[in-house]
């Protein structure tokens, strides 16, 4: 059986600016805009290149806004990304590494400046936040471990 993760729900306070965020800034797909009722809106979104879409609007979590914290967006360069994205007026961390060289620890613990100096696939990352400060990491990619 497979399982596959088709939508991440993220909790905002307000709908059309999260909107303009997912759209233009990040450059997401506008999939969805459904006001169904009064209190219930749905909106979804998918980021380019993704299989996986968020949705937010009114009336579809009940957790308080900018509580999604730890959500990846995989990017090829780390330092392309980093640049269109501030290009577009997303306020992006400068890409890091973290000094174990494996995944990066919770907050900015362990952070070196910087791309991994290997450029080593999963080592690369960059982090931002969405207006209501649901958190995202960039995590570069180059080539997928075996079986993925």
């Amino acid at each position: 059986m497979d399982l596959k993760l088709e939508v991440v729900v993220l909790p905002v306070s307000d709908v059309d600016r999260a909107k303009d965020f997912y759209t233009r800034q990040l450059g997401g797909r506008l999939d969805a805009d459904l006001p169904v009722k009064d209190g219930y809106r749905v909106v979804q979104v998918t980021p380019p290149g993704s299989a996986c879409s968020v949705i937010f609007g009114e009336g579809v979590t009940d957790a308080e806004p900018g509580s999604a914290q730890g959500l990846y967006l995989i990017v090829s360069d780390i330092e392309k990304a980093h640049e269109e994205l501030t290009g577009r007026g997303v306020e992006v961390s400068d890409p890091f590494h973290d000094d174990t060289g494996i995944f990066h620890q919770a907050g900015e613990t362990g952070r070196v400046p910087g791309p991994d100096s290997e450029r080593a696939s999963y080592g690369s990352f960059a982090s931002f936040t969405d207006p209501d400060g649901n958190g995202w990491v960039l995590q570069e990619i180059t080539e997928r471990l075996p079986g993925r």
